[in-house]
């Protein structure tokens, strides 16, 4: 008898795609560096209605979609050869603040893998994405550890892959 196998987090990568007119380069942005990846989530906005005369039971109607934004961290990067931090995440945010257009979108691919990382377990996909925050490291002389920025990305639909279209695509 074969047993179901949990989901593991601790291996997965994000790939970027850049969308739309403008496309700069998805790698500039850390495709597959990133430590944390949250906001895989989707949540629906039921509208209630209370029928008169109905005090025992509320009819609930479909709303729209609620999205998260997916929240990527990821250890900041200096050039071997030395120089300064990558600033591409920043770079993007700022372009979009100064009114640089079009404004380049990204869509994303979230997979997670098996231990062995032989092959995906789980994949997300999310569309046209624009950012909507990025967070500095908190800097503090006594802890010694790397720092970490952080990248939300304000999306426009998220989809979990159905296992059939991955062995399809795989």
């Amino acid at each position: 008898m074969e047993t179901d196998e949990l989901v593991q987090t601790f291996r997965f990568a994000v790939a970027l795609t850049a969308t739309g007119p403008n496309k700069p380069d998805p790698a500039a942005l850390g495709d597959g560096y990133f430590s944390e990846c949250t906001g895989l989530e989707l949540e629906a906005d039921v509208k209630e209605y209370q029928e008169g005369g109905r005090n025992n039971a509320v009819v609930r109607r479909v709303g729209r979609a609620k999205l998260s934004p997916i929240v990527l961290k990821r250890g900041m990067f200096v050039p071997s050869s030395g120089g300064s931090a990558d600033t591409a995440i920043w770079d993007w945010i700022t372009r979009m603040f100064e009114g640089q257009l079009p404004i380049p979108r990204y869509s994303g691919l979230v997979q997670v893998f098996a231990p062995n990382g032989k092959r995906t377990v789980a994949k997300w996909e999310f569309f046209n994405g624009l950012p909507g925050k990025v967070v500095g490291p908190a800097l503090n002389a006594k802890t010694g550890e790397i720092a970490i920025e952080e990248l939300h990305i304000l999306h426009e639909g998220l989809r979990l892959v159905s296992n059939a279209a991955q062995r399809g695509a795989s």
